[in-house]
């Protein structure tokens, strides 16, 4: 069984979409161990023991994810299929890179089709999450500096 199906039919994480079967579209993009991986090429015995993350757990109980408020503030989805993988990508990228430019974003974004967008609101979501945070990290700065 593979882990997109797991998540999906056995577990109702339907959140992690399935696209393609192939690994070519990346909406069934999830974190294993903190890494994004495609679940459609994962088999669910792979996932025995570690730690798999999906878009259902990047929200804080009712607070959403910088990265789930910025897709809603800079219109980052159409259709909303791609969505999931797309800001689990995202998530993983700002983790890693807290300023990243539009290319980083793009080539970050790149093993990951979106049929209605042209991705310029995606790169914008992904952009506007990152100011976000740097916004919440110099607050928080300054509470701890006063």
């Amino acid at each position: 069984m593979l882990l997109v199906h797991l998540l999906r039919d056995e577990l109702s994480l339907t959140g992690t979409h399935w696209g393609c079967d192939t690994s070519n579209c990346g909406v069934c993009t999830v974190w294993m161990d903190e890494t994004p991986v495609k679940s459609c090429t994962v088999l669910a015995v792979m996932a025995d023991g570690r730690r798999v993350r999906t878009v259902e757990g990047l929200a804080n109980g009712a607070e959403l994810d910088p990265v789930q408020q910025g897709f809603v503030a800079c219109h980052g989805l159409q259709c909303g299929f791609c969505t999931p993988g797309m800001m689990m990508t995202a998530r993983s990228l700002l983790d890693h890179n807290q300023d990243p430019s539009e290319l980083e974003i793009r080539e970050a974004i790149s093993g990951q089709l979106c049929r209605c967008t042209g991705y310029e609101n995606i790169v914008r979501s992904v952009r506007w999450a990152a100011e976000h945070e740097a916004e919440q990290r110099a607050a928080a700065s300054q509470e701890v500096s006063a």
